[in-house]
């Protein structure tokens, strides 16, 4: 509780200093969808959410097609929205972004009605979220260990999925450890792994990696480190506005953000063209 209080004073200065009145609230997760709800239909200019991608992720959820714009205040662990959208890292400048005022609009991801602002994946990535978590529970490790245990496990076992992908008019068929969904396009040169240049250009991206092997994975990994992904032959780029995954199960565990969903395929893939308004640093586009 102490500790809330002494965040919450802090904050207070942080957003008084730069002329923004706000209402702290540090709800439970479990609530703050209800709360994001409330808030959107209340007379406010903006809704300052700070936490993890997965945080932004219900908070963008719940703003979507909305005229309220959303500020980001990176308190998570990577924080990867938050770098795609050029904000400042540290908290006192993301403050003075959100008190510049300056909006604009960007794109959101959505399968079968869940919405996402990174990216969504099949495959072994949901395994090792799920492995992990129950790490963390079960055994009581710290989430970098838990994680470190739960990607051990996940190459031992080595999750192949014979998946069906179509994106626009062009479609694949293969038994992968990975398919990969990302909101707009993910930098695969040196330098830009993992890092989006844009978010409102209206596609979706997906990866496929063809590979069915460990080792194969493995270089393919270690590929993407080195930004020589573009120039594999066991990497599959597709793009467009809606992507349809289907496999023979009947429920697929799903990352979206970090976070783990089971769907049920078909997986429906659309990209909300514009859907959230968010403050960005002048000169963003």
């Amino acid at each position: 509780m102490l500790k809330r209080v002494r965040q919450k004073r802090r904050l207070a200065e942080i957003f008084a200093q730069r002329g923004i009145e706000a209402d702290f609230r540090f709800p439970h997760p479990e609530e703050l969808s209800h709360l994001l709800q409330v808030a959107r239909e209340s007379e406010v200019d903006g809704i300052i959410v700070g936490g993890g991608d997965g945080t932004i992720r219900t908070a963008a959820a719940a703003l979507a097609g909305s005229k309220i714009p959303l500020g980001v205040l990176p308190l998570g662990t990577l924080n990867h929205f938050s770098k795609d959208l050029g904000l400042p890292q540290k908290l006192e400048d993301a403050a003075q972004v959100i008190g510049t005022g300056n909006v604009a609009r960007i794109d959101l991801g959505e399968v079968n009605g869940e919405v996402f602002i990174n990216n969504s994946s099949i495959g072994i990535y949901p395994f090792m979220v799920l492995d992990r978590e129950r790490i963390q529970e079960e055994e009581g490790k710290r989430k970098w260990h838990a994680a470190f245990y739960a990607a051990v496990r996940a190459l031992r076992k080595f999750p192949l999925r014979k998946l069906r992908v179509r994106v626009e008019n062009e479609t694949v068929l293969h038994r992968s450890p990975i398919v990969f969904v990302g909101n707009n396009d993910y930098g695969l040169n040196s330098g830009q792994v993992g890092r989006r240049e844009r978010l409102d250009r209206d596609e979706l991206s997906v990866y496929v990696a063809r590979v069915e092997t460990r080792w194969g994975f493995l270089s393919l990994v270690l590929r993407g480190m080195l930004g020589k992904l573009r120039t594999s032959r066991d990497l599959k780029t597709l793009k467009g506005s809606f992507a349809e995954i289907t496999s023979r199960t009947s429920r697929l565990p799903v990352a979206l953000d970090g976070e783990v969903e089971i769907l049920t395929p078909p997986l429906r893939y659309v990209i909300r063209k514009q859907a959230l308004k968010v403050f960005v640093p002048e000169g963003q586009a």
